[in-house]
């Protein structure tokens, strides 16, 4: 797939239990960094989403009980997976992380744009 001038659905994927030990104050911060990332995106036209948005209100009405657990890891990285299928783009951002390279990995199977920095993507007017 070749980048294009119209506006796209990028899937922004960064660390998020990555080398926090599962501290939640380092976890927000990983979710900050890719919420200011998607932020960025919509201010320059196109549609990020991150699989956290969807992943993560299914893990808690589904019943988990702390991260982690069977029904974390049943629905974590499959939602963002089955949601790479509506993008058009995947942007990498932050530090190691195996479920981001996995959404890269993912992507690049599925045909679609990977972009490693947000200033590889046009913006549109």
């Amino acid at each position: 797939m070749t980048v294009t001038n119209k506006s796209m659905m990028i899937l922004v994927a960064g660390p998020y239990r990555s080398g926090t030990n599962d501290d939640p104050k380092l976890i927000e911060a990983n979710v900050q960094a890719m919420t200011q990332t998607a932020l960025q995106l919509y201010r320059m036209g196109h549609m990020p989403v991150l699989g956290e948005w969807f992943a993560l209100p299914l893990i808690d009405a589904a019943g988990s009980k702390q991260m982690g657990d069977a029904i974390f890891n049943e629905m974590f990285h499959p939602v963002a997976v089955k949601l790479i299928e509506h993008c058009a783009a995947v942007l990498r951002i932050g530090g190691p992380s195996s479920g981001a390279d996995e959404m890269i990995n993912t992507g690049k199977a599925k045909g679609k744009i990977i972009f490693q920095s947000i200033s590889e993507i046009p913006q549109i007017a």
